[in-house]
């Protein structure tokens, strides 16, 4: 099955985008317009001074006279190059500024999206937006924004320069055009598509990579790495595939530009050589038409090379655009800690893909404040029923609701806003441990910050760090073990203060060391709280309020500990086993 990759904007929308970015630093704009007009007046001095020399030198100039041509042209020289500068740091103050504000609205609605969207769309294609897009639009910033206004600066005022020396040799010029349009008219259809599939390949790429990267040691354990190994081959080759179709484009675009300079420069000099020959024009003024049209070679193909990284900035701003414009979530009423909703699952089944269906008609509900445990072996589905249940998977069929309102008519952020998560795949943040806490609660002051830590059994061993809750940890920081990273992760909910927790195995890596207070830390976070618990150990079920055992994606058994050993089946099995072990 294909994956659905997240929006790509439209050019339209995209246009109005860097628009609204860039209108808001108006005063750098202008500026920048402003010093590559003077810029590109001054580079005409230097061909028009020569012009003026080989007429002054053919009626008998002196060495005075090519001494002052050198030093307007080297005056204009230097103004130019000024100019230049001025308008290239004008236009960082005004661009920077912009792209750093895009990443942010990118980064802000990723963190935005659902779960399961994400995971639909492939870790590989956000990467790609917010790293090689990112980076491709900045490199268009930085090279191809200055070279396209120099070069357009450049083109009309020569362009006004040959129509001033006769208007002839201007209209000889001008002839140039129409081979050029051609050829960029050719290129522009075929040029935008394979861009947008070469960004596209380059996040199958990425995605690839990284799930096996992620995923090395599953691949080993299942003697899947050569597979996976092909898998990220055959996505890289496709991803060069398409860049090598892009540059075989280019080449074929750059020969027509070669025809339309040598058609231009043909026709200039032989409508120079007729008006020279009747006297119509000065040989000086026909030798600045040809060092005019010869000096449009580069600003032209300046802006012809900047089509191609145009077109490549294109197709990766649209694909920024189109998370920078996905609506943002809408402010949610905090709960209050005496809200204690229940939790109804009705119905419900679930499809990965085109795979087999894991869940199948699974009904469970959990009374405010009480605590039930789901149980089942490996492949039960399980841990699928708890991302449902805390709003990170949208079940194929069935019905969720919250306090009796329904998931969806209260909307993701609110759901998100009255449950909270804990996998056994938690993440620490580089940066101090304070800031890893707080993150959860930004207004928390210290007083519950170390509540939340001797709650969690996590005090000891926090006092124990060099500095203290101001030790760097994460990455390039102090190496927190896996017992420790889920204490962060529970005071995490402790000062979040959501009234539903799911827990999915999340004191599963904690050792027979760590266990009893990872176990201990979970009952202090559960407490007075509406909770499901994925229990990885049957210690956690047996404590519980009631157990759901799930077999094969289907409600097996369901009671109190005590029902359940009594009743003989599935669970009294498991426990059995575990009570010996």
């Amino acid at each position: 099955m294909s994956r659905r990759l997240l929006p790509i904007a439209s050019r339209r929308d995209t246009t109005r985008l860097a628009w609204a970015l860039l209108r808001e630093r108006r005063g750098p704009l202008v500026i920048c317009v402003v010093a590559f007009a003077l810029a590109g007046a001054l580079s005409l001095v230097p061909p028009w001074v020569l012009g003026d020399l080989v007429d002054a030198i053919g009626d008998g100039g002196d060495r005075t006279t090519v001494l002052r041509g050198a030093a307007v042209i080297a005056a204009a020289g230097v103004g130019a190059g000024l100019f230049a500068g001025v308008a290239i740091a004008a236009l960082g103050h005004a661009v920077i500024p912009a792209l750093a504000r895009l990443r942010e609205e990118v980064v802000d609605r990723v963190l935005d999206l659902e779960p399961d969207r994400l995971e639909e769309a492939g870790r590989g294609d956000v990467l790609a937006r917010v790293g090689d897009d990112v980076r491709t639009v900045n490199t268009s910033l930085d090279e191809g924004v200055p070279t396209t206004i120099d070069s357009l600066v450049a083109i009309g005022f020569t362009v006004v320069g040959l129509s001033a020396l006769d208007w002839r040799l201007g209209l000889a010029g001008l002839c140039a055009i129409p081979v050029y349009a051609m050829g960029l008219r050719w290129y522009l259809p075929h040029a935008g598509p394979r861009y947008r599939a070469e960004r596209v390949a380059e996040g199958e790429r990425a995605e690839a990579l990284l799930t096996g990267l992620q995923s090395a040691p599953t691949l080993r354990a299942l003697r899947y790495e050569e597979m996976w190994q092909r898998r990220v081959e055959d996505k890289s080759w496709q991803a060069a595939t398409v860049a090598i179709d892009v540059y075989r484009l280019l080449t074929r675009f750059w020969a027509r530009s070669n025809r339309a300079e040598l058609v231009g420069l043909l026709l200039v000099l032989g409508a120079g050589f007729v008006l020279v020959r009747g006297d119509l024009v000065t040989v000086g003024a026909a030798t600045t038409a040809a060092l005019f049209f010869h000096r449009l070679f580069n600003p032209i193909g300046g802006l012809l090379a900047t089509f191609d990284q145009v077109q490549a900035a294109g197709a990766s701003l649209a694909r920024l655009a189109g998370l920078a414009l996905l609506p943002a979530s809408e402010a949610v009423s905090r709960p209050t800690r005496d809200e204690r909703p229940g939790l109804e699952l009705e119905g419900i089944h679930h499809t990965y893909g085109d795979g087999d269906e894991v869940l199948h008609d699974v009904s469970v509900r959990v009374s405010p404040g009480e605590k039930v445990a789901l149980v089942g072996a490996t492949g039960a589905g399980k841990s699928t029923l708890a991302l449902i249940a805390a709003g990170h998977l949208v079940p194929s069929r069935g019905t969720r609701t919250l306090a009796g309102a329904s998931y969806e008519d209260l909307g993701a952020p609110a759901v998100r806003a009255r449950v909270a998560l804990v996998t056994q795949q938690v993440h620490v943040f580089a940066g101090t441990l304070r800031d890893n806490l707080t993150l959860a609660a930004p207004s928390a002051d210290a007083t519950a910050v170390q509540d939340a830590l001797e709650r969690t059994r996590a005090a000891g061993w926090v006092e124990a760090l060099p500095d203290g809750l101001d030790t760097v940890v994460g990455a390039h920081g102090h190496t927190l073990t896996p017992a420790q990273a889920q204490q962060v992760a529970l005071a995490r909910v402790l000062l979040a203060d959501r009234p539903v927790v799911v827990l999915d195995e999340a004191t599963a890596e904690a050792g027979s060391a760590g266990a009893r207070q990872l176990d201990d830390a979970a009952t202090e976070v559960l407490r007075g709280r509406t909770a499901i618990v994925v229990a990885h150990r049957l210690s956690q079920a047996s404590t519980a309020d009631r157990i759901v055992v799930l077999d094969h994606g289907k409600v097996a058994e369901e009671g109190t500990h005590e029902e359940l050993v009594a009743l003989g089946g599935q669970y009294a099995t498991l426990w059995s086993s575990w009570s010996r072990a």
